[in-house]
C-alpha cells in the first residue's frame, strides 16, 4: 500500500506548518472604498447573475486581484496557494498542465482527453485547463466553482470551473507598469493602459514580457531546462452607446519560445519503497548477472553512456539529455471575443462570441536519459497539437412573479478543430539498448557484451551456435533467434515519420437556471441542461521500422504458451518462446512498426446527456445560509489520441500478453480502432453546505459526496498510454481485479455501478478586524479514492492489469488534507501617507501518489510551501518597493512521477517482483519548483 502518514503525524506536521497555515482563499470584490472586510461587499456572478458571495448556495473560492499579485500568480498554478481544494500541475508539456478539484481532474497530456475542470477567460471556454497556464495580464478575480457545472456555463464541467476575470477599460485615464528581476536571471516587465476613446468607447492595453533561466541543468548539452521567453499582449474596446447596451471586444496573443520538461531519475533515497532496485552502486557481476537485488537496466543505461550519478539525488536538478537531442518547444495562443449585454427592460440578454487559436510544438528526448532511446524531433511542422475553436453562448434572464423567480436560460455551441501530429521515433541506440536489456536480463545474461552486436560477445555467440550437438543452444532455431536478435540490434532511428491526427468536435447545449423566493428565508433552485456532442475522427500513419514485421514473421512461430505455473493468471511461455517474444515485443513497442506505414483509419461517436442541479437553501438569519444540493455532471467521452492505444496485434515487451497476429489478419487497423475510444464521464454529486457571514468575520462550510461513473484515466505503464474508463462492480470480484491477468475480473453489465468517490468537508474562514490586517484559513478534507472491484468499462470488461494497484486506494495528486492560509497586515508609515506591506502564504499538503497507476515508488510524503512578500508603499499606492520570495524554505517535492520509458529490466516481465509492483522498472519524476526570490517596482496612476 503507499505510505501514508498516520492521523497523529499528519496533525503534528500541519500544526508544525506554523500559524499562518490557516488556509484559503482571499475576497473577490470588495467595493468597500474603506477597505474595510464586510462580506456584504464581495460579490461573484458564481450563478450567472451578480450576488453576494455569502448568499449564494454553491462552494466558490473567490481570489482578488489583490491576493493574487501579492502570491506571485502569473498563471493559475498559483492559486494552488490559496484555495485548498485545487490543485494545478504540469508535466511533460507546461502547455497541458491538469487542474484537480477535490481531488479530481484530468490526468496527463492526451489531447485527446477534455478537462474534468474547465477554464473560462472573460467568459470564453478554453479548450483544455493547461492552456490556462499561459500569462493572463491584470485580473480582476478568479472565482473557483466546486463540483459539477452546466446549468449556468456555456460548457460542462464534471469537476469544476475556473472561471477568470481580467480588468475592464475604464472610462477614467490610468494606467500601471511593473519591473521584476529575481533569481535564475528572471526579468518580468509588466504594463496597462486603459482610458476613453470618447464619451461611450474606452479602451485598455496590457503586456507582459518574461526571460527567465530554467531550474534543471541539462549537463550533455550544457542548457537549462524549464526556462521562460515570452511575451503577452491584450487589448480591449469597451463601447457603451446607451445605458443599457455594452459591447466588449477582447483581442490577446501569446508567443512562448522555451524549453520544456526535463526529468530526473528516482534515486533510492527520495523513497524509501525504491529500495535496492534503482541501487547504481551495484556492479554486473563476473558471469554477467545483475546480484539478486541489482538492477540490469541500470547496467545497460550505465554501459551505454548514463552517468551513474544521475541515479543518486533527483534535487540536485541535474539531468542528462542525449547529445543533440532538446525540449525546444513553442506556443502560440491568441483569439478574439465579444461580449454583448443588453438590458431590455423585464430581462437582459448576453451574448459571448469566441475564437481561439491554440498551436504548441514540443520536442522532446522523451527517455529522459543520455542513452539516445527514444525521441521527438525538434521540428513544428512534424510534431505539434493545434485547437481551433468557436463558440457562442447565449443568455437571457430576468425576475417573473413580483420577485418570487430568478430565471435563466441559455444556449451553446462550439465547434473545434484539433490537429495532432507526431513524430515519436526510436533513437540511434535503441537497437542496442533493447538488445542488451533482454540479454542482460534474461537466460543468456553471462553472454552480455554491450559492445558487441546483438549484445552477445564474439566468443558467446560462437558458444550459442556449436551448442547442442552443432544446432545451436536453441536447436534448429538458432538461427532464426540470433538473426532476429541482430535486427532488434539494428533498429536505429526508426519509428514514426508523421503521424497526423484529426477530430472535429461539435457540441450544441441547451440549458436553465432558475431560483424561486417561496418565502423571504427559504430559496429553491432548479436547473437543467440537455447537451449533444458528436466527434469525428480519423488518422493517418507513416512508419518506417521494418524490423518489427521481418521478426514478427520469423519468431511467431516459435510462440508456444503453456499453462500458467506461476499463478500470475497468463499462460507461461517455455523460454524459448519468451525469448523470442521479448526479441519481438521490443521490435514493436508502442504499435511502432512499418506495418502502420501509409495506413488511415475514422471513426465517430456521439452523445446526448442531461444533466441538472436541485439547490434548497433557507436563511434562518441575515447572516447565516444554510443549504443542500444535488448535481448530475457529465464530461464528454472520446478518442486515445495515440496510436499505442492500436493494441491488438503485437506481442508486448518480454512476450507478456497479447495476440501475434498481424494487423492483416484482424482485417487491419481499422478493424481495432474501437481500441481508440473511451466513454463519456458522468458524476452525481451531494453537498450540505453553511456560510455565515457577521462584519469582519466569514466561514464557510462545505460537505460534499460525488459518485463517478466512467471516471476517465490516463496512464503511462512504460510502454504505452492506456486510456481507460473506470467502474466498479456490485458484486465480489474475488480479487480478479488486483491480478495480472487481462481476462479476469470482469463483470456483468447489469452489476457495474460508479467506480470512483470524492468525498470529504470544506472549511474556509476570513476575518479582518481592521483595515489593515486579514487573516484567511480554510482546510480541505477530501477522500478521493477508487471503489473495490473495478472493472474497466459499463460493460463490465476487465480493469487493465496495468491499473491493479487502483482498488480501493485513493486517487493520483489527491491529497487527503489539504490546509491554505495567507495573512496580509498593510499598517501606515507615520502620517506620511507611506505604508508597509507583510504578506505571507502557505500551503500544506499530506502524502500522495503522484502515478495514476498508483505504484508506490511514485508517492510523495508530505510537504508545506511558504511564499512570502514585503515592501513599501508610497500615497494612494502610486508607488511600491517589494521584496518577495515563493517557495521561501526551497521544499523539494516532485508534481509527477511516471515510468521512464522502456526502462522495466529484470526476468520475468515487467510486473513480477518480490517486493513491489513494476518489476525492475526505473521511475523518472517532473519537479516542483525550487526558492525563487527577486525585487518588485510598481507605478500606478
Amino acid at each position: 500500500m503507499p505510505m501514508r502518514f498516520g492521523k497523529a503525524s499528519r496533525v503534528s506536521l500541519m500544526l508544525s506548518a506554523g500559524l499562518v497555515a490557516m488556509a484559503s482563499p482571499a475576497l473577490a470584490q470588495d467595493t468597500d472604498q474603506e477597505g474595510i472586510n464586510d462580506s456584504n461587499t464581495i460579490v461573484v456572478v458564481a450563478q450567472g447573475r451578480e450576488q453576494l458571495l455569502s448568499d449564494v448556495p454553491v462552494a466558490v473560492s473567490a481570489v482578488n486581484a489583490e491576493t493574487l499579485e501579492n502570491t506571485g500568480a502569473n498563471d493559475i498554478r498559483q492559486l494552488n496557494q490559496v484555495v485548498p481544494s485545487l490543485l494545478v500541475s504540469s508535466t511533460g508539456n507546461e502547455a497541458n498542465g491538469s487542474a484537480r478539484i477535490r481531488g479530481i481532474g484530468t490526468v496527463g497530456d492526451n489531447p485527446g482527453l477534455e478537462s474534468s475542470v474547465a477554464v473560462f477567460i472573460d467568459g470564453v471556454y478554453r479548450s483544455r485547463s493547461g492552456i490556462g497556464l499561459n500569462e493572463l495580464g491584470e485580473l480582476d478575480r478568479v472565482e473557483v466553482l466546486r463540483g459539477p457545472q452546466g446549468t449556468l456555463f456555456g460548457r460542462n464541467a464534471s469537476a469544476g470551473i475556473l472561471s477568470i476575470y481580467s480588468k475592464k477599460p475604464e472610462f477614467e485615464f490610468g494606467g500601471f507598469g511593473e519591473a521584476t528581476y529575481g533569481n535564475f536571471d528572471n526579468i518580468r516587465l509588466q504594463a496597462g493602459l486603459t482610458g476613453p476613446l470618447s464619451e461611450t468607447l474606452a479602451a485598455r492595453f496590457d503586456g507582459v514580457y518574461e526571460k527567465r533561466d530554467g531550474f534543471l541543468r541539462d549537463v550533455n548539452n550544457n542548457v537549462d531546462l524549464g526556462n521562460r521567453d515570452r511575451y503577452f499582449v491584450k487589448g480591449q474596446l469597451l463601447w457603451e452607446p446607451v445605458d443599457a447596451v455594452s459591447f466588449r471586444f477582447i483581442a490577446d496573443y501569446t508567443n512562448r519560445d522555451e524549453r520544456c520538461c526535463g526529468a530526473v531519475y528516482l534515486g533510492r533515497d527520495f523513497n524509501p519503497l525504491i529500495g535496492d532496485l534503482n541501487n547504481p552502486a551495484v556492479p554486473l557481476s563476473v558471469a554477467g548477472f545483475p546480484p539478486a537485488n541489482g538492477n540490469n537496466i541500470i547496467n545497460v543505461l550505465r554501459d551505454l553512456g548514463q552517468p551513474i550519478g544521475s541515479f543518486n539525488d533527483p534535487f540536485s536538478r541535474q539531468t542528462f539529455v542525449t547529445r543533440g537531442r532538446n525540449y525546444n518547444g513553442q506556443t502560440r495562443d491568441g483569439g478574439v471575443s465579444l461580449e454583448v449585454n443588453w438590458d431590455m427592460g423585464g430581462a437582459t440578454l448576453t451574448s459571448i462570441t469566441g475564437y481561439r487559436y491554440y498551436k504548441n510544438s514540443q520536442a522532446s528526448d522523451t527517455d529522459y536519459s543520455a542513452v539516445d532511446i527514444l525521441y521527438r524531433a525538434d521540428d513544428d511542422d512534424a510534431q505539434f497539437r493545434q485547437f481551433k475553436t468557436f463558440t457562442q453562448e447565449l443568455r437571457l434572464q430576468g425576475e417573473a412573479f413580483d420577485g418570487k423567480l430568478d430565471w435563466l436560460v441559455g444556449g451553446y455551441f462550439a465547434d473545434e478543430d484539433l490537429t495532432v501530429r507526431d513524430n515519436l521515433r526510436f533513437g540511434t541506440q535503441y537497437g542496442r539498448f533493447a538488445a542488451c536489456r533482454l540479454i542482460s536480463g534474461g537466460s543468456l545474461a553471462g553472454l552480455y557484451s554491450p559492445t558487441s552486436t546483438g549484445c552477445i560477445s564474439g566468443p558467446g555467440r560462437a558458444a550459442v551456435l556449436a551448442a547442442n550437438g552443432g544446432l545451436g543452444q536453441f536447436g534448429a532455431a538458432t538461427p532464426l533467434i540470433l538473426g532476429s536478435l541482430d535486427r532488434l540490434d539494428g533498429i536505429s532511428d526508426r519509428g514514426s515519420i508523421s503521424d497526423r491526427y484529426f477530430q472535429n468536435s461539435r457540441n450544441y447545449a441547451f440549458f436553465t437556471h432558475n431560483i424561486f423566493h417561496i418565502t423571504d428565508k427559504l430559496d429553491l433552485t432548479l436547473g437543467l441542461r440537455y447537451t449533444n456532442e458528436r466527434k469525428r475522427f480519423n488518422a493517418t500513419f507513416s512508419n518506417d521500422n521494418v524490423a518489427c514485421q521481418q521478426n514478427q514473421a520469423a519468431l511467431t512461430g516459435l510462440l508456444a504458451p503453456t499453462v500458467d505455473t506461476n499463478g500470475d493468471g497468463r499462460p507461461d511461455f517455455a523460454p524459448l518462446g519468451a525469448l523470442a517474444g521479448g526479441i519481438i515485443g521490443l521490435s514493436c513497442q508502442g504499435n511502432s512498426t512499418a506495418e502502420l506505414n501509409g495506413v488511415s483509419i475514422r471513426d465517430r461517436r456521439s452523445e446526448n446527456e442531461f444533466t441538472g442541479t436541485a439547490v434548497l437553501s433557507w436563511k434562518p438569519t441575515d447572516d447565516l445560509l444554510l443549504y443542500g444540493s444535488y448535481s448530475r455532471g457529465y464530461k464528454a467521452g472520446g478518442f486515445n489520441l495515440d496510436r499505442s492505444a492500436l493494441k491488438g496485434p503485437i506481442v508486448a515487451p518480454l512476450g507478456t500478453g497479447v495476440p501475434t497476429t498481424t494487423f492483416a489478419a484482424v482485417g487491419g487497423a481499422q478493424a481495432l480502432v474501437r481500441n481508440l475510444q473511451f466513454d463519456q464521464e458522468i458524476v452525481d454529486a451531494f453537498e450540505l453546505g453553511a456560510k455565515y457571514s457577521s462584519g469582519p468575520l466569514t466561514i464557510n462550510l462545505a460537505l460534499f459526496r460525488q459518485q463517478f461513473e466512467n471516471f476517465q484515466l490516463n496512464t503511462f505503464n512504460g510502454t504505452v498510454f492506456l486510456v481507460q474508463t473506470v467502474n466498479g462492480c456490485s458484486t465480489n470480484l474475488n480479487g480478479g481485479d488486483r491480478d495480472l491477468s487481462a481476462a479476469t475480473g470482469g463483470c456483468a453489465p447489469g452489476d457495474v455501478t460508479y467506480g470512483v468517490v470524492a468525498q470529504g468537508v470544506e472549511l474556509e474562514a476570513s476575518i479582518r478586524p481592521s483595515r489593515n490586517f486579514t487573516v484567511n484559513g480554510g482546510v480541505t478534507y477530501a477522500d478521493t479514492s477508487y471503489r473495490n472491484n473495478l472493472v474497466g468499462n459499463r460493460t463490465g470488461a476487465p480493469l487493465d492489469p496495468a491499473l491493479r494497484k487502483l482498488p480501493g486506494d485513493n486517487l493520483s495528486n489527491a491529497p487527503e488534507l489539504t490546509l491554505t492560509g495567507s495573512m496580509a497586515w498593510t499598517p501606515d508609515i507615520g502620517d506620511s501617507g507611506l505604508s508597509g506591506l507583510v504578506y505571507v502564504d502557505s500551503r500544506v499538503t499530506d502524502a500522495f501518489n503522484t502515478g495514476s497507476d498508483l505504484f508506490p515508488q511514485k508517492e510523495q510524503p508530505s510537504f508545506v510551501v511558504v511564499n512570502a512578500r514585503v515592501g513599501v508603499r508610497g500615497p494612494d499606492q502610486a508607488w511600491a518597493i517589494e521584496l518577495w520570495a515563493q517557495n521561501l524554505f526551497n521544499e523539494d517535492f516532485t508534481q509527477v512521477a511516471f515510468n521512464s520509458p522502456f526502462q522495466a529490466g529484470g526476468a520475468g516481465g515487467p510486473f513480477v517482483d518480490p517486493q513491489f509492483p513494476g518489476g525492475r522498472q526505473i521511475f523518472s519524476a517532473f519537479l516542483g519548483e525550487p526558492r525563487t526570490y527577486g525585487i518588485t517596482l510598481r507605478g500606478r496612476f
